[in-house]
């Protein structure tokens, strides 16, 4: 297993990035949200990576955070869904965004990615929040209210819920969230808690 990669910048595209690691080329695919993270041509830069094998190919997928790789292997785990349509909802949504839209329901949003339709954007929301015990409400075309219409005093475990999303535990989230200002909006506590559970 590839974990990361350190290397320069040799040559970008949108949705392809080449590091040289030791003068070897690594291709990696990219979201939009890491491109726009990565420096120019020439510069190191360092991915989080995971390698997709399949019979014809080994695709190797690469993130400018810990947290977008987390979402990607989450995503994966739905029925399904594989690495290029993970990739393409991440390239809609960051994980913050994707982890609000499960906890809520909020499975049109996921439908703004790339080939990702209404069925399955309903199965990611489903199947996500039926691995983590969160009640579903979800149906028809029923969708839950953004984060913006829901009260400041709920909006601490609405980002607690979130961030379990992205795979991380209950206690962990909590701890996270707790050090935070409970009256911010759920994606700022969310951005936040993301920034203090990676620095650990």
């Amino acid at each position: 297993m590839i974990y990361s990669l350190r290397g320069t910048l040799t040559a970008l595209e949108p949705s392809l990035a080449v590091l040289e690691c030791g003068g070897v080329g690594f291709a990696c695919h990219i979201t939009t949200n890491t491109a726009r993270r990565l420096p120019p041509i020439g510069q190191e830069v360092m991915l989080y990576t995971i390698l997709n094998v399949r019979e014809d190919a080994m695709d190797l997928f690469g993130f400018a955070e810990q947290a977008e790789l987390h979402c990607f292997k989450q995503l994966t785990s739905v029925s399904g869904v594989g690495p290029k349509a993970a990739n393409a909802i991440l390239s809609e949504l960051s994980p913050e965004r994707l982890a609000s839209a499960v906890a809520m329901g909020d499975f049109k949003a996921i439908t703004r990615a790339n080939g990702v339709g209404p069925k399955l954007a309903q199965r990611v929301v489903l199947e996500l929040k039926d691995k983590l015990g969160i009640p579903v409400a979800v149906g028809g075309n029923t969708v839950a209210p953004s984060s913006a219409a829901r009260p400041a005093t709920g909006n601490a475990e609405e980002a607690v819920r979130a961030l379990t999303t992205l795979g991380f535990t209950a206690g962990e989230a909590a701890e996270a969230v707790g050090r935070l200002d409970g009256s911010l909006p759920v994606e700022k506590l969310i951005h936040d808690a993301l920034k203090a559970l990676a620095r650990r």
